[in-house]
């Protein structure tokens, strides 16, 4: 058995976010810059160790004001903690495209286990003579479990940002030589 490294791709590569407002609607964001590797024995993904981050001043909502709130010590602390982090500890197989992904997730110095859906997409060359792996991975975290509490009570008891936050990515990476 051979360590094999796979570097993320980011140009198709995708990592959003959803939270309900007012219990009423959803905001989407993602965020511009993330970085994610994946080391396996061979191409045996079960064996995967994943490290993940992303930029937290790379976050986007399509609103200037709210990205900037977002940064602030209200939600993420971009100053004091400038990432997110996510480090995979195992990848369960379910099916043969389904897996469990546990694993730490750490906002703003809180670090929390978690379990996230994972459909693999598969493995395939590109026209350059790359192998590449596929994946989408989704889930939902409690915000209020990393710290992250503004917003989430109104004077009538109603709720601003909701506490469910749903992860959705959509990540390719690339087998290193």
């Amino acid at each position: 058995m051979s360590t094999t490294k796979w570097a993320l791709d980011a140009t198709h590569s995708e990592v959003q976010f959803k939270v309900k407002h007012l219990m009423i609607s959803t905001v989407t964001g993602s965020f511009k810059k993330f970085d994610a590797t994946v080391e396996t024995n061979d191409e045996d993904f079960t064996t995967a160790k994943i490290n993940f981050s992303a930029d937290i001043d790379s976050i986007t909502t399509n609103n200037e004001q709210r990205d900037g709130h977002l940064k602030t010590g209200d939600f993420f602390d971009a100053a004091a903690h400038p990432q997110i982090k996510f480090e995979g500890s195992k990848l369960e197989k379910v099916t043969t495209e389904n897996y469990k992904l546990h694993g730490n997730f750490t906002i703003k110095g809180v670090t929390k286990p978690v379990v996230l859906d994972v459909e693999f997409g598969g493995i395939a060359k590109d026209p350059w003579g790359n192998t590449r792996a596929g994946f989408s991975i989704n889930g939902k975290i409690n915000r209020q479990d990393f710290g992250v509490s503004f917003g989430a009570v109104t004077e009538t008891g109603g709720l601003v940002v909701s506490n469910d936050v749903s992860l959705h990515s959509n990540i390719e990476f690339v087998k290193q030589a």
